[in-house]
């Protein structure tokens, strides 16, 4: 019973110095235990300022990001100002070049334009022989980015090489035609190939290919005929976009859906075959830095519902 008295004594002055007891016995709070101190005033004001600080700092932040996304915005859209090379209509600005025959004969109507698309297409046919076409735009480039959207349709052709199955391309660097023999299959230039997959497996598109030209690869001169891409494979029907960034006589880069799949340099013309040394010596040396761009018919029908360039400085 002493505990409980001392221990009852000692919650009583507790009491009474924290506030006053009550006469049931529960200590009420005094006005001043109710009062906040001096230094808790401080601290919420400070904390009140870093707030009213930090939001004012984040909101110069949004505002400068959506500055910039508006700068960046308004910059893309200058600059990218494509121009269409196929018009959708006809084959204004593109003349044929098919390998047994004169350029500008179309022969089979093998490029032709229906329904808003340009096709290559063989109905009229009876069997390929070898007959490789390229479809030529009237003028050189040299510094540009060429976006194309393709698709692969229907069957080969008979009588087209296996390796030709789902299988086309776009020539840049490329010779003037006038210069192309009329038996010469392929002009001597860079050649991105399209390729379709097969329904199975993997078969890469926006490969390279180099009919009578080389280009350096990682500081070393590569003479190999064609190189792979690291893009996806593209089975059925479905609508491709490839894009080629070429720099002159520097850097060439293959796209697929807006991804590097493929980057080399020096673009060259090679010495090792005769026309391409006729070339050389027309053009005053190996290197290529600008030339033709064409459309390839290589035995499978292929579409191209877009041709369009955006010229670099």
């Amino acid at each position: 019973m002493r505990t409980s008295v001392k221990a009852m004594d000692g919650d009583t002055k507790m009491a009474s110095r924290s506030g006053r007891a009550s006469r049931s016995g529960k200590v009420v709070a005094s006005r001043d235990a109710r009062r906040p101190t001096l230094s808790t005033a401080i601290g919420i004001g400070l904390l009140a300022i870093a707030f009213t600080g930090a939001m004012a700092v984040f909101g110069a932040i949004e505002q400068r990001l959506a500055a910039f996304a508006n700068e960046a915005t308004a910059a893309d859209g200058k600059a990218e100002s494509w121009i269409p090379l196929f018009n959708g209509k006809d084959l204004e600005g593109w003349t044929p070049k098919i390998r047994g025959y004169a350029l500008g004969d179309n022969f089979g109507d093998t490029f032709r334009v229906e329904n808003g698309v340009l096709k290559v297409a063989y109905d009229k046919y009876d069997k390929f022989n070898d007959r490789f076409g390229h479809l030529f735009y009237k003028s050189p480039y040299s510094k540009y980015r060429l976006r194309v959207e393709y698709r692969f349709t229907g069957e080969q052709v008979p009588g087209g090489p296996g390796w030709a199955v789902r299988n086309s391309g776009v020539m840049v660097h490329g010779e003037d035609p006038k210069r192309m023999s009329r038996d010469q299959d392929f002009p001597a230039s860079i050649e991105v190939q399209l390729l379709g997959g097969s329904g199975s497996g993997t078969r890469t598109t926006a490969n390279l290919c180099t009919p009578g030209t080389n280009v350096v690869m990682n500081g070393e001169l590569v003479t190999r005929h064609c190189t792979n891409s690291k893009s996806k494979t593209y089975h059925g029907d479905q609508w491709v976009t490839a894009e080629i960034e070429v720099l002159g006589g520097e850097t060439i880069r293959h796209l697929v859906d807006g991804q590097v799949v493929l980057e080399y340099q020096q673009p060259q013309l090679d010495d090792r075959e005769q026309h391409a040394r006729e070339l050389i010596e027309a053009n005053g040396g190996k290197l290529l830095t600008g030339g033709t761009i064409s459309l390839q018919s290589e035995s499978h029908p292929v579409e191209f519902r877009k041709v369009e360039i955006l010229p670099l400085k």
